[in-house]
């Protein structure tokens, strides 16, 4: 068995001692001044992070929640939804489109590339009054990242409303709502914002409002009218994962610390540096235009051996590919609670279980010391 165990998963991803600390302290009730100042603190902090003047709803759930409310708060039974399709995360917004009745306009994109807008800029011709326009700003099972940017122009002047999971995107790489003009922006609690798992958070335009003023689809738990106006006087309208939230707390206030900009530029760093290493050995990248949070390699080994390997000889939690790319893909994280020398164990845990497993390219150290070039310069 391994004396230490490494995290390096998309998601959960490792829970910072100091957030943890935070976590465990007495819980206050939910209705009380105390917690409600905690909460205040986050809905505050949660508009800095989006980058938007609106307000961002926290809901117990995980990020799948998150994406079925921003439906059916946004859409009446008759609408059709736009959806670009380019992995796992992208399917799923086509199943719950579906799962309530919608009709639904797919843009199928191959595995391990972004969307083109030139594609979608056709299905918002062919489909002009569609509801929304869904898409990954981060495809974690892939690891690309999709151009919201350019695709937020597309939206910017018309009915249709862009909504963006951003779930394993937020907190790692660019992505301020308001001056974008992304229209609802989604993301979860155990990725780049360092929690476990059980939080998801939604801020929507005043576009998207006056969609979900008028949106029919059944909703009571997840119903964000409701919702913003108890969280408006900074309680939830159900019990909330109160712990979770005062982590959130902590969370906020370490950000700001290191400040956006330095946040970003610690996952840019880490990304070169894997992608590097990965390079330097041999080994070629299956995104074509990689997010920052995740680096995806084609294994020249079936990956979920790798995977097995490296997780129960030595500790080290990678992820393999999923449906088609099963076997063929693995992937390491790199968003959140991460830093230059998680990158070089993962690196090296891979040189040597490639090795382990009959496929040694190149000496050993050879991906480590392209990730320390990273880091050096």
């Amino acid at each position: 068995m391994p004396f230490k165990h490494y995290l390096m998963t998309p998601g959960p991803t490792p829970v910072p001692r100091r957030v943890a600390l935070a976590m465990a302290q007495p819980l206050p009730h939910h209705r009380s001044p105390s917690f409600e100042r905690i909460f205040a603190e986050c809905r505050q902090g949660l508009k800095w992070i989006f980058g938007t003047l609106q307000e961002v709803l926290v809901q117990s759930s995980s990020g799948t929640g998150a994406l079925e409310a921003a439906l059916v708060n946004m859409c009446r039974q008759d609408d059709e939804v736009i959806y670009v399709n380019g992995g796992k995360f992208g399917e799923r917004w086509g199943q719950i489109a579906s799962a309530y009745g919608l009709k639904t306009h797919e843009i199928r994109v191959p595995w391990g590339e972004a969307v083109d807008p030139a594609l979608v800029r056709r299905a918002l011709s062919d489909a002009p009054s569609a509801a929304a326009l869904c898409v990954q700003a981060c495809e974690s099972s892939t690891g690309i990242a999709h151009p919201i940017r350019e695709l937020a122009e597309l939206t910017r002047h018309s009915d249709t409303c862009l909504v963006v999971d951003a779930v394993s995107a937020l907190g790692a790489m660019p992505l301020p709502m308001d001056e974008w003009g992304i229209d609802v922006l989604l993301t979860a609690s155990q990725k780049a914002l360092m929690l476990p798992p059980g939080l998801a958070f939604s801020a929507a335009s005043p576009k998207a409002w006056s969609r979900i003023e008028h949106a029919d689809l059944p909703r009571f738990a997840f119903d964000w009218r409701a919702e913003l106006a108890t969280q408006r006087h900074d309680r939830a309208r159900w019990t909330p994962a109160i712990s979770l939230i005062m982590g959130l707390a902590e969370v906020l206030r370490w950000l700001r610390e290191e400040t956006l900009d330095s946040v970003y530029a610690r996952h840019d760093r880490l990304a070169r540096a894997a992608r590097a290493a990965m390079e330097a050995m041999g080994l070629t990248l299956f995104a074509k235009v990689p997010a920052a949070s995740i680096t995806t390699v084609n294994c020249p080994v079936d990956s979920e051996l790798l995977v097995e390997l490296l997780r129960d000889s030595y500790g080290v939690g990678l992820v393999g590919g999923q449906d088609a790319a099963k076997g063929k893909i693995f992937r390491i994280a790199h968003l959140g609670y991460f830093d230059d020398f998680d990158i070089v164990v993962a690196v090296a845990a891979i040189e040597r279980g490639l090795a382990e497993l009959g496929h040694q390219a190149v000496p050993f150290g050879t991906g480590v010391g392209a990730a320390l070039k990273v880091f050096s310069a």
